[in-house]
């Protein structure tokens, strides 16, 4: 049943990976709010957890994995870029499937990521604490 799960969350990642080009930011430029300052980019360096508890991926310096929390075996691997402030692109590979990966996820706040794949699946990511 956790192999059933982890499957799952990693099909969503890996659907999520076909949106990379699909689901924009701003072109890097820096959003703005009217004339005032640029929005503040949000670091999403750290440890996420996936809404079905099946993985937890950890985000550090472009480089990102995803492991089992019930095992720890490595899911995913890859990087991750800022596609302004508020939208972090990541492309990678899928470990179980040998297949590339790539999705964006919407910075909603400091700790949750509003991730959505090409076909339109959509999940979230929640800060581990």
């Amino acid at each position: 049943m956790r192999l059933a799960s982890s499957l799952r969350l990693l099909s969503a990642l890996t659907l999520t990976a076909a949106v990379a080009g699909c689901v924009g930011g701003d072109g890097g430029s820096g959003a703005r709010l009217g004339s005032g300052p640029m929005l503040k980019q949000v670091s999403v360096d750290g440890a996420w957890v996936d809404e079905s508890g099946v993985g937890v991926s950890t985000f550090s310096n472009g480089v990102f994995t995803t492991t089992a929390m019930d095992n720890g075996s490595r899911l995913s691997e890859g990087n991750y870029r800022y596609n302004g402030a508020s939208v972090v692109a990541i492309t990678g590979t899928s470990l179980i499937r040998q297949q590339p990966i790539a999705f964006n996820c919407n910075i909603a706040s400091s700790n949750q990521l509003n991730c959505t794949s090409a076909e339109g699946n959509r999940f979230v990511l929640t800060r581990r604490s």
